[in-house]
């Protein structure tokens, strides 16, 4: 038995120390291939590596954030990530360089994250609210009538606060008020 114990706890410190070798090579800048690393650490999948991933999403380098979140996409679990997620590419610090966050929402299951969603795609950048619309346009969402409320509430808000001389403004009017139309359709049957 005690053979055992220090068999276990030598391969609990190797396996430590595998992903704390791991999560070195995933934040640094000078590694090519960080992204191979961000794929074995979501490999092994344990709670300590979802911690820390998600600690390291939340943190202020973009680049991190997005190797951290490719690697959460990629977990078993990843649906315990997307909230934190969302709140970092709804984080206005974010705003102008988290098309590559919007990206890795595609691993996930967005069926309850209709209003989420939408918001990206009104106050996204390029990149963010044009995969925000694909995932409006491809996505099974379930929608309510308080959904609805939350999306007229952003839609508003996008509206009285953009510039409708702004290119990009006429085409996410119209598109935004034939999503809008379609959820009260539907609600409506």
């Amino acid at each position: 038995m005690d053979l055992f114990l220090f068999k276990y706890s030598n391969f609990k410190e190797t396996m430590s120390e595998e992903i704390n070798n791991l999560f070195l090579k995933l934040c640094d800048k000078d590694e090519s291939d960080a992204y191979l690393f961000a794929d074995k650490l979501a490999k092994i999948n344990s709670e300590e590596v979802m911690q820390r991933l998600l600690d390291i999403l939340k943190d202020n380098d973009i680049e991190n954030s997005y190797l951290a979140a490719r690697a959460l996409s990629k977990m078993e679990r990843r649906q315990e990530a997307l909230d934190i997620l969302l709140e970092v590419i709804h984080d206005k610090k974010n705003q102008h360089h988290n098309g590559g966050l919007v990206e890795m929402l595609e691993n996930f299951d967005l069926s309850e994250k209709f209003v989420d969603i939408f918001r990206i795609y009104l106050f996204g950048n390029f990149k963010a609210s044009l995969l925000a619309k694909s995932f409006l346009d491809t996505e099974e969402f379930n929608i309510s009538p308080r959904i609805l409320r939350k999306a007229e509430k952003h839609w508003n808000h996008f509206s009285h606060n953009s510039n409708p001389n702004e290119g990009d403004f006429q085409v996410k009017s119209i598109e935004a008020q034939e999503i809008i139309n379609e959820i009260k359709e539907i609600l409506a049957e």
